[in-house]
Formats: C-alpha cells, structure tokens, sequence
C-alpha cells in the first residue's frame, strides 16, 4: 500500500479530534453528575432536587470547569461542544408547527367581510384534507372555481390600504398572486423569527428550529425540556397585545335592558325556563342586586320579581374588578359570548356606542360561591372597532412586581407608541375613567390613571400571574407576535425518565453487540480478527467523534444505526479476508496474497456500499427528526468503516506480515470451512421461484385482507404511552377508553404494565386547548387504574421516582399524516430507482439490475406480509410508521449489499472464464461467496438479535422488521436476484452455446 506515513498521519489525527470532541462530552456529563449529587445531599423532594440542580448549573455557567493546555472552557461552553442527545434519550419536546397561511390572507385582505373570498377561504380548508399543494394553491382553486366576475384585486379584498403599494385594481389575477405569495412567505419567515426569539429564552440545551421546505410548517425540537405543557402553550400563543378604552357601565343600561328583552323573544320564554337552572332563586344576594342597580344606574328594578326568568340579568352573580360591567360564573363564559354577538343584540347598541366591544378578564376564585368568575368589560375602539394602541409599539418587556408585590410585566414603548399612550391615559385621567390591557382577547387589568397623563411609554400588565407566567409573558413580548395562529400538526413528547431507560438499554445493547462480534471475529479469524477489531474499535471512536464534531444530534434509531453499522462494517473485513484466504489457497505467498486479496476485495466493497450508502442518502432527504438521525449515523457509518478496513486493517495486517510472522486468517474450528462448496443453485431456482411465489401471494392476501397496523404517522390522532404501577388488561383500558373518546386502542408494550394508547379523538383540531381536553380525559378515563389520589399534574410530569403516568406522547393531524405517507412511498420508490440506475451502470447490462430490484421487491414484500399477519398477537408494537420506514429502507440497502457482492464476484468469474457454461461459472461466483455471505449474516443478525432482546421497548418493532429483512435479503440474494438475471440473460439471446447444458 502506497503512503502508509500519510494514512498512519490521518488516522493518528483523526482519532485524536474524535477524543477531543467527546472529551467535551465526558466533561458536561461529569459536572452535571456533580450538580445531581449536590442537590441528591440538600433535599429529599424529587422537584426540589431538580430546581437546585439546574441553579447550581446556571451558577457556574460562566465558571471554568474544563482546561487543555491552555485551552480553558466554561460550562456552558463544555456544554455546547458536548454530543447533543435527541429527545428520546434526554426527553423533551419534538413539534411541527403549521402556520395559519388561512390567517396571512385574511390579515392580507383587511379581515374582509366579503362572502366570496371567506367562502374560497372555507373551501381550501376542505381541499387541503385530501390534497398534497399548500394551502395558498387550495386556496386560489377554491376561488377560481367560484369567483365569477370578481377579481382578488378587488378593493374588497386584496387592493385595500393595507397592500395599496403593490396591489391596485388594475393588476389581473395571476400578477396578484404572484404578489401575495411573496407576502405570505414574509410572515412566514417573520413567524420563523419570532419563534426562534422565543426558543432562545427556553433556555434548553441545543435547541433546534427549521422551516420545512416552502411550506408554512416549523420544525421545533428541545431536548431536555422539562416543562413541555408550557412550552407548547408558549409556541402556539400569538401575542395579540393591546390597549384599549374603557366604557361606564351607567351608559350602557339602557342597551342591557333591550337587550334582556330580545334575548327572550329571540330565545322564547320556554326555551330559556328549560336553560336556566334556578335562576328564579330569591335568595338572590343583595350584592348581586346593587351589581344591576349600579349597571342600570337610575332606572328602576322595582317591577323585575325575583321569580322572573331574565336571560341576561339571571347570569349576573358580583363583580370582581371596579372597572368592569359586571361578572358571571366561569362556566357561563360561552352563553354570555354568544349572546353579545347576536345581530339583533348588536343593533340595541346606541349610535354614539356603535364601536363597543365585548370581552372577558381572568378566571378568579370566588370561595363563598365555590366556583370562579370572569367579569365582562366594554371596551372602546376606533370606527374600525379596533383598539387605540397594538402591541407592535412595544420595544421591551420583562418580569417585575407590581406595588402589592404581585408578578407582573413592566413594558417600554417606541416613540409613537409613547405618544399614543401618554394621549390615552390624560383622556382616562380627565373622565375618570381606564384603560383595558388585553392580551389575546383577554383583559389582564383595567387601570385607572391617577396621577396625570403617563410620559415615556412605560406601562405594566398585572394580573394573577406565577412568576413563570409573568417570566413567559414578558418573554413572548419583547420577541413579538406571531403574524398568524400557529398549530401544532405533529408532536413528540418524550419524559425524562424514558430518555434515561432509553439511554441504559441502548448502552447496553450497543456493548453486548459490540463484545459478541469482536469474539465472534477472533474466533472465525484468529490474529486477523484481532486486527479486524482494532479497526471497528477505531471506527466507533470516529462515528462518535464526527457525530460530536458536526453538531449532529444522537437519537435511539441513531444509535441502533451505530449498532447496525457494526454488523455491517464487519463485512468489508469479512470480504477482505476472505479474499486473501482463496489467493493463499492458490498457493501465493503471504505478501502477495494480502496485496491480491485487498485489491480484488476492493470492488466489492465500494459496491455494496455505495448502495447501501444510497439508500441513507434517500432516507436523509426524506426522513424527519429520529429518522433523519438514523440514516445520517449510517452514512457516517459507512465512510468511517471504509476507512478502517481499507486502510488501517491493511496497516496491521502488512506490519504483521512484514515482520515475518504467519497470518492464516483461520482457526482451527474455521480452517477448511466452506472452501471447495459445489452446490448447484441455478439447478434449484423453480424449487426457490416456488417458496418465494408463494410467500408474496401469502403476503399480499394478508395486505389486503388483514392489512397492516397503520400507525398515527399514516392515519393521524394522537398517541400516549402509560405505565401503571401494575399489570393491566389492554382490553379492559380499550373498553373503558372508548367510552370516553368514542374510538380508542389500548396495546401493551413491553412489560404489562405499559400500554400503548391511541385514539383519533378531536384529530383535526390542533389548538393547544384541544390538546389539553384530550389528555385531560385520558387521565379522568384512566384514575381507577393509577395509584389512589395521583393528581392529574404528577400523571402528566411521568417522571417522578415511581415514574407512573405518561411517559411518552404523539400527536399527528391527518393532512401531515397524508404528506408523510406520501413521503414514504416516494422515498421507497426513489431507493429502487436509484439501485436500479446505479447498478446497470456499474455491471452494465439492466438484467442485473432487473435481478437486484426483483429480489428488493420480493424482500420489502415478504416483511410486509410478516407484520400484516402477525401484528395482532405479537407482545410488541408492529405499527407501521416512519421508524418502520427507516427500517424497509435499511433492509433494502442490505438486501442490494448482498446482491451486489454476489453480482460482481460472478462479473469477474465470467470475464475470467468466458461463458456461463449452463450456469456452473455463477455456481461458481456464489460458493466462492457463500462464506462471506453466512458471515456478514450471522453477524448483522447477531447484533440486531443482541438489539432485540436487551434494548429499548420502542425499536422491537424496527429491529424485528430488520431481523426478518437480513434472513429474507440472504436468502433472496442468491435464490431470486441471481436466477432471476441468468434466466432474462438466456432469454434475451445471450445464453452460452446449445451444446453446454446445465448441471
């Protein structure tokens, strides 16, 4: 081998980055063990040792903790240079936001009332449940199949004031949207923005943000954060701040009166008797009395008896803030609303009050009543009903305390809004009256000003706020507002706790595989296995240093990818040594067989991974989160292990070689083994088309009869995993469940006291609160089976030392759910494609690639059929979801590998020997190749079985699909790939001579 010195120099260098980029890693884990301990020997509370842990952590932050040479490093930049682990093995939260793009174009066109444009709005949303465009090309067929003679750059819709410098009314529809798509685009990319303020207050470890393609949709992942309930409501909140006037009760008697009595004529009297549940109490209390008295101011309520339905006055019960009209029971909140947006309410309103809105504070606990209760405001805004000052006028928020010493928000305004609010609060000053601070519809408070008009445009939001809230609050803020709604379509969510199991079975599994093939090499190969091993030993040392070294984040599929490239990097040396046993087996002398067998191994090697390389690539592209982490370990995987077994097993093995020792690379045990195979396996490929027949048709039939167990990433809903602090009956849950939800499935995964529970309940709506509802009535569905008195919080948290409750959740709406299956098909395809291509390239004539893609097809089949027929009785999740994808994909870069290797060895035996003979040359190629093919083999499966049993509940599912993929692409690899290429070469003219004939 040509320039050893530059290779030794490389690896040397090359290993020596890899241990000073995990060093960091070592580093970060030790200060944080020291942090644990710390907080373990202070507090017995499991919370309180979590809050004391991150102090200590926040307080040495800036501190050094780490110096090479002179090289010193804080912690927070040890931190930062450590391996990122992903959610699923440090918890934390995983969600693809979708931006309302239905929101830009009504904010676009002014909030237009116009009955076309919202109903072409209406109609989008119904397209886009089975259509793969955007939501702005639904849109725009939606309004071209309804729009008549209208145009978009209709003053009623896109030619407002708000657009008037890019949109007039002389612009035709095409040049319209041309125009629209780039705004939309812009508040997309301000979305972006505004998230990625807010994720940098999170204050999680290597956060990651992403806008997926064009599309309205913002991948978010946190590893590590804790407070994931929070998190979501923070990165759905949309901010709308505003300042509004606000209206005397006494001047609005008059229009309540009216508006009882068409309440009961728009209701009818019976109606509202059935509503109203004693509503008629004379024990009305005398506070609840002076609260009308003072909403109606002189007029009279003498002829109002306490046994008289009002629909209106019936939901008075007090009132919790002077500036308020009056407040009503929590629970009475949505009657009150729809009442005040009637139409023939509205019109009750005077002429000079035509512009007051109605709105509703904070829930507050009232104790004598047992419930709580909102008050309702009216506030007054412009001709526009719009408030006097937005938000968008805010330069900085934060965190304070108000004079009672209660958590609020202190804010500062820019210059205009300064102006604006110092006019506002000398109008409240003079009338006496307030200023209304709402924040997305809600009013925080409505203070009075008594001091004079407020100079410099500070300003304060109190409420009853925690100190986080205040801390959120301030924080959305100062980074700004979402120019849309933003909903979460897909979500992870992963407990702490299961990351931490994650991480000790996937440790564990990584060392048994890792021990069982480094024996397994020194027992096949004596001393050359040893050096077989140095060479794996370093190449796992360069995956974790180049995955520490990029950044890359480490998830469990991306560790199993790690594992599973040992199985696999083990078959470069495999073929490698093999191939120096058949030169020695001519009779070559050491050197010169080492020297052969490394060059004639070469082929081969690149081949098979170059393929199994395209597959990673097309996984990558396609792939999202976990999935991503996978194929990317498996493409460092591959490049780190050429480099060891093409360059420094050669290294070993010529500095072993050229001292003059003896290298058999065989045992006593392996010796011989396989070495002059004759087996005729052209003469048995009907017995093989046969079995193989039959297996796809068995597999088809269960495909469309029994189907596959379709996971929530293709059908959509939302999916929890439980653990109970005992065995439960997955019947008995799936019963129950039901009853609540309407559709649910109960599955036990793993031990019997974990289920895995689904249901598409409410699976279009995406709202937080929607989110909130469901797993609210998860835990209410579920008490009588958790621990007596587990509050609802402690189920949700899952994290706790019993750690019961939920651990893990999942949450797909059905139009991302489309687009991932979409996704997996193209990826799928796209991997035949490209094999297909890359193949008839390589061996240059297509009944090779014919062969290779035939025996894919075969294999992806036959492990389709396995799950669709033995989902229902397996103890594991057999879902079939994006994991399951990564593993299809996996099995068909194994597949091609072993084709591949079989492929070019009977290339070379034909170009050797000219001619096929009836077959007896590719007998030939695939015994001379059966030893690397049972070793490869048994290895990978050894690895994957060692995966199987001692690793991860979650990837029993990929590991099963790649046990059975590696036994089928064997198996397919010499009975279907290579019969089914000399059978079309035969047919296509290129068959040897008539008078040779098979054996």
């Amino acid at each position: 081998m040509q320039n050893k010195g530059l290779v030794k120099l490389f690896a040397v260098l090359f290993g020596l980055v890899s241990i000073y980029q995990l060093s960091f890693t070592f580093k970060a884990n030790q200060v944080e063990d020291t942090a644990k301990e710390i907080a373990i020997s202070k507090f017995q509370n499991v919370d309180e040792q979590k809050i004391d842990e991150i102090r200590y952590l926040d307080s040495i932050s800036n501190k050094e903790v780490y110096n090479i040479g002179v090289a010193k490093f804080t912690y927070d930049e040890v931190k930062q240079k450590a391996m990122n682990l992903g959610l699923d093995l440090k918890g934390g939260i995983n969600v693809i936001l979708e931006i309302s793009v239905k929101d830009i174009l009504a904010g676009l066109a002014n909030n237009t009332k116009d009955p076309l444009f919202n109903k072409a709005l209406a109609d989008a949303e119904e397209l886009q449940k089975d259509a793969q465009e955007s939501y702005l090309e639904s849109f725009y067929r939606a309004f071209d199949a309804i729009k008549g003679d209208q145009k978009l750059a209709s003053p009623d819709i896109f030619a407002n004031r708000t657009l008037d410098d890019v949109i007039d009314i002389s612009m035709s529809d095409d040049a319209v949207k041309t125009e629209i798509e780039k705004k939309v685009d812009e508040s997309i990319v301000s979305a972006f923005e505004v998230l990625r303020k807010r994720i940098d207050k999170f204050g999680v470890t290597s956060p990651n943000i992403q806008r997926l393609g064009n599309s309205g949709r913002i991948l978010v992942e946190l590893p590590g954060a804790k407070d994931v309930e929070r998190i979501k409501k923070l990165l759905q909140s949309t901010a709308q701040l505003e300042f509004w006037d606000v209206q005397k009760g006494q001047e609005l008697g008059d229009f309540f009166l009216k508006t009882n009595e068409t309440l009961k004529d728009v209701l009818g009297i019976e109606e509202v008797v059935n509503e109203v549940v004693e509503a008629a109490d004379s024990s009305a209390t005398d506070s609840d009395n002076s609260t009308i008295d003072d909403l109606l101011g002189e007029t009279s309520t003498d002829s109002i008896q306490p046994t008289q339905v009002n629909p209106l006055f019936d939901l008075i019960v007090g009132q919790n803030s002077p500036s308020a009209l009056f407040a009503i029971k929590v629970e009475d909140k949505d009657k009150m609303a729809s009442y005040l947006k009637m139409p023939q309410v509205i019109a009750n309103l005077p002429v000079e009050l035509r512009y007051t809105k109605f709105a509703f504070g904070l829930p507050v606990a009232n104790d004598q009543l047992g419930t709580e209760l909102v008050d309702v405001y009216a506030l007054v805004g412009n001709r526009d009903n719009e408030p006097q000052l937005s938000g968008a006028v805010i330069t900085d928020a934060r965190q304070s305390y108000n004079q009672r010493s209660e958590p609020s928000v202190s804010m500062q305004m820019n210059g205009k809004g300064a102006k604006i609010w110092e006019a506002m609060t000398g109008k409240a000053y003079t009338q006496q009256s307030q200023i209304a601070i709402v924040l997305d519809d809600i009013v925080y408070s409505a203070p009075g000003v008594t001091s004079g008009p407020i100079a410099g445009g500070n300003s304060e939001i109190s409420g009853t706020f925690t100190v986080n809230e205040a801390t959120d609050l301030a924080n959305v803020l100062r980074a700004g507002k979402l120019p849309a709604s933003a909903d979460i379509v897909q979500a992870d969510e992963i407990g702490p706790s299961l990351g931490q199991e994650a991480i000790e079975s996937g440790t564990k599994s990584f060392l048994i595989a890792l021990a069982l093939v480094l024996i397994w090499m020194i027992l096949y190969y004596g001393k050359g296995g040893i050096f077989a091993d140095i060479a794996l030993l370093l190449n796992i040392l360069l995956i974790f240093g180049v995955l520490s070294g990029l950044g890359a984040v480490l998830t469990l599929p991306g560790l199993a990818g790690i594992v599973l490239t040992i199985g696999m990097s083990v078959d470069a040396n495999v073929l490698i040594f093999e191939r120096i046993r058949e030169e020695l087996g001519k009779g070559k002398s050491q050197k010169e067989a080492v020297k052969d067998g490394f060059a004639n191994a070469l082929s081969s090697i690149l081949d098979a991974n170059i393929t199994t390389g395209l597959t990673a690539i097309i996984l990558f592209v396609f792939g999202t989160g976990p999935i991503k982490g996978f194929a990317t370990t498996l493409l460092i995987g591959i490049l780190t292990s050429l480099f060891t077994a093409i360059f420094i097993t050669r290294l070993l093995v010529d500095w072993y070689v050229n001292k003059g020792n003896k290298l058999d690379f065989s045992t006593s045990l392996t010796k011989g083994l396989f070495k002059n195979m004759k087996i005729n396996f052209i003469s048995k490929r009907k017995v093989a088309y046969v079995v193989s027949a039959a297996l796809v048709v068995v597999s088809l039939i269960s495909l469309f009869t029994n189907k596959l167990d379709q996971g929530i990433d293709f059908v959509g809903g939302r999916t929890y995993q439980v653990r109970f602090d005992k065995a439960v009956s997955p019947e008995d849950i799936t019963k129950d469940l039901t009853a609540v939800f309407g559709s649910a499935e109960a599955k036990t995964i793993g031990n019997a006291n974990q289920l895995k529970i689904s249901t598409k309940y409410k699976v279009d709506e995406n709202s937080a609160e929607a989110d909130e509802e469901v797993q609210t009535m998860l835990f209410e569905g579920l008490k009588s089976y958790l621990p007596a008195g587990m509050t609802y919080e402690a189920f949700v948290d899952g994290s706790g030392d019993a750690k019961i409750g939920k651990m893990l959740s999942s949450k797909v709406s059905p139009t991302i759910a489309d687009d991932i299956k979409q996704s997996s098909f193209w990826a799928i395809l796209g991997s035949l494609v490209v094999v297909f291509l890359y193949i008839l390239i390589r061996f240059k004539r297509w009944q090779f690639s014919t062969g290779a893609v035939a025996a894919v097809f075969h294999d992806v089949i036959i492990v389709l059929g396995v799950f669709s027929l033995t989902y229902k009785f397996m103890p594991f999740s057999m879902e079939i979801d994006q994991a399951f994808i990564a593993a299809i994909l996996t099995v068909i870069g194994y597949s091609l590998n072993d084709t591949v290797v079989v492929f070019d060895r009977i290339r070379e035996v034909l170009a050797e020997r000219a001619g096929f003979k009836g077959g007896v040359n590719i007998n030939s190629a695939i015994n001379s190749t059966l030893s690397r093919t049972l070793n490869t083999s048994l290895t990978t499966l050894v690895v994957l079985l060692a995966m199987f049993i001692f690793g991860a509940d979650s990837l029993r599912g990929l590991l099963f699909a790649l046990i059975v993929g590696v036994v089928v692409g064997t198996y397919s690899s010499v009975f279907i790939a290579t019969p089914i290429m000399y059978d079309t070469l035969k047919n296509k003219g290129i068959a040897p001579p008539k008078e040779e004939t098979e054996d």
